[in-house]
């Protein structure tokens, strides 16, 4: 799948959450309890139509595992970028970088009364919406005719190489 179908995944997924979070009134942790139903359920009738019909399924998925060297890997990414939100803000409140401490106040700040005028799920939805626009937006870019380069603060156009 290439970088318009995960943007345009990950907009409808994020579409499906935003509905029902904003408009239903319901939390993530319905939401989650609901999938999971729903997969439940649609496991359990393939399961019986698959025995009905005498279908052999090739992989058992009570055999599914995720490798040591993967579990290990996604731990080590969280226990990172928590790691780095923690100093960051142990720095910033111990004072010793002011500016780094006025950065974070004002985005604390700007963060406090966004979310007094807008819900927090719309705002995670607007964000959302925007990376998957950056994404499509990468993507789509020709490589055909020209490549923009950014060199010394402006931007030159320069022809790309033709193959004949």
């Amino acid at each position: 799948m290439g970088e318009v179908g995960k943007a345009m995944g990950l907009l409808i997924s994020g579409t499906l959450v935003y509905y029902h979070c904003a408009y239903r009134n319901a939390t993530i942790l319905s939401l989650f309890a609901d999938v999971l139903i729903v997969l439940l359920c649609s496991l359990a009738i393939l399961g019986l139509l698959f025995r009905q019909l005498n279908v052999s399924v090739p992989v058992d998925p009570l055999e599914w595992q995720i490798s040591q060297d993967t579990a290990s890997n996604i731990v080590a990414r969280l226990a990172n970028t928590v790691g780095a939100a923690e100093a960051v803000l142990r720095v910033a409140a111990t004072g010793h970088d002011k500016r780094l401490f006025v950065k974070v106040v004002i985005c604390l700040y700007f963060l406090s009364a966004l979310g007094r005028l807008i819900s927090g799920v719309t705002v995670a939805y607007a964000g959302l919406c925007i990376f998957c626009l950056s994404m499509l937006c990468q993507s789509s870019q020709p490589l055909g005719n020209c490549v923009l380069k950014l060199a010394n603060g402006e931007v030159l156009e320069q022809e790309a190489p033709s193959d004949t």
